[in-house]
């Protein structure tokens, strides 16, 4: 696995909560992102300030979105706003490959082995383990890393992953959730900070 790269393209913006609803509703009314894709440009519907930032979040949007089933579009749309930003977080782990090993070996690591805060030097370090492996790494500015790293703290706040002050906060998986979560790949749950004997109790 080690020789697929990583994208790195997650700079743009956040956890995309009320536009990933928004999308995920117009992909539900019209089938097709291609047309999702040109209702959006038409009608500046995420209201952003210029047609580049517009065309650039609904990339992304769309690009974590596509990870999710039909169900878990659905799902999205009905869920609380926890279950939202949870089944966005998901999103972006399976859009992201990176963001998904760092949420396996760092944030769920540090969270089941009792170390309750996470720190840029989590990042940084297991940033530089994965570039050994991974040359395309070595080629991003520190100005870029940082960036990066920014991004990432921000989503994970935003899913409410990660309290202001950098403490892990466990993730709370309704039953309904982890049904959908374990219809993907069994791995899915390994995303989250929670122990295996938490998901069994939060199971119906």
């Amino acid at each position: 696995m080690s020789n697929d790269r990583y994208s790195m393209s997650f700079t743009t913006g956040s956890l995309f909560h009320r536009e990933s609803v928004k999308l995920a509703e117009l992909y539900l009314d019209l089938g097709d992102w291609n047309s999702v894709r040109d209702k959006v440009i038409a009608e500046n519907l995420l209201q952003t300030r210029t047609l580049n930032t517009l065309k650039r979040v609904c990339r992304e949007v769309v690009s974590r979105l596509r990870t999710l089933s039909p169900g878990g579009l659905e799902f999205l749309v009905e869920g609380s706003h926890q279950e939202q930003a949870y089944l966005l977080w998901l999103a972006v782990c399976r859009r992201y490959r990176f963001i998904a090993d760092f949420a396996v070996e760092v944030l769920r690591e540090r969270y089941i082995t009792l170390k309750s805060d996470l720190t840029h030097e989590d990042f940084d370090s297991f940033f530089n383990r994965k570039s050994e492996w991974h040359l395309e790494l070595d080629e991003i500015t520190p100005t870029t890393r940082s960036k990066l790293r920014q991004v990432l703290f921000k989503i994970l706040r935003e899913a409410d992953l990660l309290a202001a002050n950098n403490m892990i906060h466990a993730a709370m998986l309704s039953p309904r959730l982890l049904d959908l979560i374990h219809q993907g790949s069994r791995m899915d749950v390994l995303y989250f900070p929670v122990f295996e004997s938490d998901v069994k109790g939060m199971k119906r």
